[in-house]
């Protein structure tokens, strides 16, 4: 392979690798693996620090109230669901930008970016004259840590082998998950304390005279996102041959099955990330007397731990069957959590509320896993029957490049469930006074899914069974 000056710089410093055959066991095991390997694990933690940023409202936005900010309850959702308004439109257009930027420079770049709302979010809590429309924008530009899941997929993706690539797509973005737990986590803790002393600024007294921190809450992720911008840049690398077709990309569009599986993808990591965003608030709405930031961490634990964890049930049962009990159960979850909300004069119970909610966040995890298990069988099947004058290897070449297009595109649609269900229960308890209304939506909606799964994936008959 001929290179010219600039390429042959940039292949000698080790960043640009002109040479990369993950297919070659040869080549794998001599030096293949450990370059994946390093690539990979230093993409986890920017990917985790990701979703950190981009959920880090769903635990200010709580608080808020508390040092003085009198804003409606209509107006602390929309703050929860803007980042996932942003984060989603983004994952469209990041899809598209590792094979014009590179890997490496683009990690390093939109972990970089996340320094913006980090600090804005720091200074704007400590001046109580600050406009909700500072705090819209600085909502709005945390959804770039939303957008960087689908180009940390789509660079991963690109290094491993076919027979490696599940675990390690599963590794970053299970561990990546996990940034929106860390968040709910380590903020009630960080913002109880002067971490950073005078640097960090002065507290906020709150109505019990207690004192907080809320600056916290954006500073804490400062340090670390400049490390791992630095283990980025120098750490990561560019590979010459990862090059994509926009026009083959955008032949997604014309599949059926694109759709059905963006609609599947909304109901489980939508909804996996859309109750992240929106549980610390919907928990000091409607059970008060509850620290919620106590407690709210747990839900995307759970998530998150069981999308890693339970990735072998649809390699045993099939996807599609999973996918369609996982809707089941999620409606049951749903309903479950109806029966313990305070309506109608009732005082509703906590602890019946929190157990039914973390049953849903299992069953998100175990839906994520599912779901994106369906997608390159399905393509698989698909492909010859729709281009049936293409030989057996090509089918698989083209499969496979639809199915990683579709992974992408899903996990775009899917990221507008972080806007739309926070922004349901605002809008529902606006307007009847309560979340039900929502709620009862979500369950409409998986019913839905439940449906579309069943006639497309799981009936006896179905034209692409998975």
């Amino acid at each position: 392979m001929s290179m010219n000056a600039s390429e042959s710089s940039r292949a000698a410093s080790g960043r640009i690798l002109t040479d990369w055959r993950p297919e070659d066991p040869t080549f794998w095991q001599q030096s293949g693996r450990a370059i994946a390997n390093r690539n990979l694990w230093i993409s986890i933690p920017c990917l985790l620090l990701a979703f950190a940023v981009w959920m880090v409202w769903s635990v200010v936005v709580a608080r808020l109230p508390a040092i003085g900010f009198e804003f409606t309850t209509g107006e602390l959702f929309w703050l929860a669901a803007l980042p996932g308004l942003s984060g989603a439109t983004l994952r469209i257009f990041y899809s598209f930008v590792i094979p014009i930027f590179g890997g490496r420079r683009w990690t390093a770049i939109s972990t970089a970016s996340l320094l913006l709302p980090a600090l804005g979010i720091g200074f704007a809590v400590q001046n109580p004259d600050t406009p909700y429309s500072v705090f819209a924008i600085l909502a709005l530009l945390c959804g770039f840590g939303g957008g960087n899941f689908a180009s940390s997929m789509s660079n991963i993706n690109y290094f491993f082998p076919k027979a490696q690539k599940g675990n390690a797509l599963a590794l970053n973005a299970g561990l990546g998950n996990l940034g929106v737990s860390v968040v709910q986590f380590v903020v009630p803790v960080v913002i109880t304390m002067g971490l950073f002393g005078a640097m960090g600024g002065q507290a906020q007294t709150i109505e019990d005279g207690s004192r907080l921190w809320l600056q916290n809450a954006g500073f804490v992720w400062v340090p670390f996102l400049l490390i791992c911008t630095v283990a980025a840049w120098f750490g990561m690398n560019d590979l010459a041959d990862a090059r994509a077709n926009l026009g083959d990309q955008l032949t997604i569009l014309k599949r059926t099955h694109n759709w059905v599986m963006s609609i599947l993808y909304v109901g489980t990591f939508g909804s996996f990330i859309g109750y992240a965003a929106g549980f610390p608030l919907l928990i000091k709405t409607q059970f008060p007397e509850v620290n919620a930031l106590s407690y709210a961490f747990l839900g995307p634990l759970v998530g998150a731990l069981s999308r890693s964890g339970t990735g072998w049930i649809s390699d045993k049962f099939g996807g599609g069957r999973v996918t369609l009990w996982v809707f089941i159960g999620m409606i049951v979850a749903v309903v479950g959590v109806l029966q313990f909300l305070p309506l109608g004069g009732n005082a509703g119970n906590f602890w019946g509320f929190f157990v039914c909610f973390m049953a849903l966040f299992f069953l998100t995890g175990v839906g994520n896993a599912s779901t994106f298990q369906m997608i390159p069988i399905i393509m698989r099947k698909e492909i010859p029957r729709l281009m049936p004058q293409l030989d057996a290897a090509a089918a698989l070449k083209t499969a496979e490049r639809e199915s990683g297009a579709i992974i992408a595109f899903t996990s775009a649609m899917a990221a507008y469930g972080a806007f739309y269900i926070p922004k349901s229960y605002g809008t529902s308890i606006d307007l009847t006074g309560g979340p039900a209304a929502a709620l009862w939506s979500f369950a409409g909606f998986y019913a839905l899914c439940v449906v579309l799964t069943w006639i497309f994936y799981t009936r006896r008959g179905a034209a692409t069974p998975c």
